[in-house]
């Protein structure tokens, strides 16, 4: 675990760090407290699961319906959640677009093809992706320059 505050010298540094757990949310994150600048964060800071009132198990549920190809009202009616819920997660996504590929690929076993074209569709059906997400995107996308 790093410090997840920007203002802090050992933001996301391993080396010198000094981090303790400190309780959990209620939500059951873990909470943790960073000596340096005197601030609590959650495990999840910085990450698609922040703030998200779904399950990490749920999250990869629907992670594994998109990279099937399925639609988002699909996905909805396959998971029960309403599309708006799952269209911000993928907004999310497209943010983090790096980790979560590398975590696509390593623990749901997809193969940069299969990321590449859930990327794809996930660039095609959001039409007003925030600008973090379009230069996340570039980057993991091939055949595109990073910005």
């Amino acid at each position: 675990m790093v410090c997840q505050n920007p203002l802090c010298r050992y933001y996301r540094k391993e080396k010198g760090k000094d981090i303790i757990k400190s309780g959990k949310y209620s939500t059951g994150h873990q909470r943790y407290y960073c000596y340096h600048c005197q601030t609590y964060f959650m495990e999840t800071k910085g990450t698609p699961l922040y703030r998200k009132h779904l399950s990490e198990s749920e999250i990869i549920n629907i992670c594994k319906h998109l990279a099937e190809k399925n639609g988002i009202r699909s996905i909805e009616r396959i998971t029960g959640h309403h599309r708006d819920t799952i269209g911000r997660l993928l907004e999310d996504m497209a943010e983090h677009a790096a980790e979560m590929n590398n975590y696509l690929i390593r623990n749901l076993n997809l193969t940069p093809l299969e990321c590449d074209e859930l990327w794809t569709m996930v660039k095609k059906n959001r039409k007003r992706l925030s600008p973090a997400a379009q230069i996340a995107l570039k980057k993991v996308m091939p055949g595109s320059t990073p910005a």
